[in-house]
């Protein structure tokens, strides 16, 4: 088990307004990074970063929380089909302790299981070439996490009634 504290989904209703949400798609060979506009409810792609080692890997990430002004970070969570733990989960929450270390942006897991299938899947269906599609994947999946995670977090704001405007009825 992780000594990270796992931020809560519900949480991140309390970050102050403006922050953006910033999503990882965490891979051995890059990292993809989706970004929320400033209300949370839209996730559109960012960039790939190819991993090299963990500081220079840190810094990079670093430098986009500040630039994008980043109140959390949804990590995917590379779950086994059958929802167990392997060498890739315990990979992505050393990641995750070390990175908690350099910064105080709080971070929640996702679970990623088909994630990378389902965007791959889209840019199949869309004709898109072997080589774009590797540029391509990384990223999209972190759209894919993230755009997950700000659904879910839609549904866990509490809804204002609906006032109803008193010429409907007119008629």
């Amino acid at each position: 088990m992780s000594s990270v504290p796992e931020l809560s989904l519900a949480d991140l209703l309390s970050l102050p307004k403006g922050l953006r949400v910033m999503g990882l798609d965490l891979g051995t060979k890059t990292i993809g990074l989706a970004l929320s506009d400033v209300e949370r409810r839209i996730s559109s792609p960012l960039e790939t970063i190819r991993r090299t080692k963990f500081q220079a890997d840190a810094a990079a990430l670093l430098q986009h929380i500040a630039h994008h002004k980043i109140g959390a970070l949804i990590i995917g969570l590379p779950l086994n089909m059958d929802g167990s733990e392997g060498p890739r989960v315990q990979s992505t929450r050393a990641f995750v302790r070390n990175l908690t270390k350099l910064t105080p942006v709080p971070i929640h897991y996702w679970d990623e299981r088909l994630s990378t299938a389902a965007v791959t899947r889209t840019l199949l269906e869309a004709d898109t070439s072997r080589a774009r599609r590797a540029e391509l994947v990384d990223k999209m999946a972190a759209a894919y996490i993230l755009q997950g995670a700000l659904d879910r977090l839609q549904r866990l704001v509490p809804q204002a009634p609906q006032e109803q405007d008193p010429q409907a009825f007119d008629e």
